[in-house]
């Protein structure tokens, strides 16, 4: 192979990585070129679900919120693995059912943890 292949080669993955940054790029530029701005004290107020909202929008939650929405999305993230083993359950023989019960063996002293630890409490 001749030096010229490979600056061949070399110049398509410099051009698709160039292609993908200005694809990912651009819809951001234009839009915050083209985008209306009429600001109005209206359009710049708090929103949620509908009601207005009374008070400051600046207030402090309680770290447990906090604590509590991230161990949802660890287990819920996790427990999303469990469909592919469950649908390649005969496939994968008793290796495969060992090692996921050392997944939710796993899973579970997390959540004996979390549960001792007393995160998982509402005050």
């Amino acid at each position: 192979m001749s030096n010229g292949s490979y600056f061949y080669n070399y110049f398509f993955i410099a051009l698709f990585t160039l292609m993908a940054f200005a694809f990912a790029l651009l819809p951001v530029l234009l839009a915050g070129k083209i985008a209306p701005r009429k600001p109005s004290k209206i359009k710049n107020t708090a929103y949620e679900c509908g009601l207005e909202s009374k008070g400051d929008s600046w207030i402090q939650f309680h770290v447990q919120y906090y604590l509590i929405a991230l161990i949802f999305v660890v287990f819920d993230v996790e427990a999303v693995f469990l469909y592919p083993w469950a649908v390649s359950f005969k496939e994968t023989g008793f290796e495969g059912f060992l090692a996921m019960s050392l997944f939710i063996g796993i899973l579970f002293l997390g959540l004996v943890y979390e549960w001792r630890k007393k995160n998982l409490d509402w005050e």
